[in-house]
């Protein structure tokens, strides 16, 4: 029944995966989009970032760390 489920990858291994491409292969209009999207990403993990800086100091502030 699980069988065909296949396994997850593990954390990271897509970034990983990127950084080994061969870039050779791609048109300068091509490589234009990929760090158009790389960036698009770097924004998405920077506003992650700051929501969960923001949970935290919220919790901080509720049980008062670092008082």
């Amino acid at each position: 029944m699980f069988e065909d489920i296949e396994p997850r990858p593990q954390r990271g291994e897509p970034l990983r995966a990127l950084s080994r491409e061969d870039l050779d292969v791609y048109s300068i209009e091509d490589l234009q989009e990929r760090i158009a999207a790389l960036e698009d990403e770097i924004k998405r993990s920077g506003n992650a970032i700051e929501a969960k800086r923001s949970k935290k100091n919220a919790a901080d502030a509720l049980f008062n760390f670092g008082s």
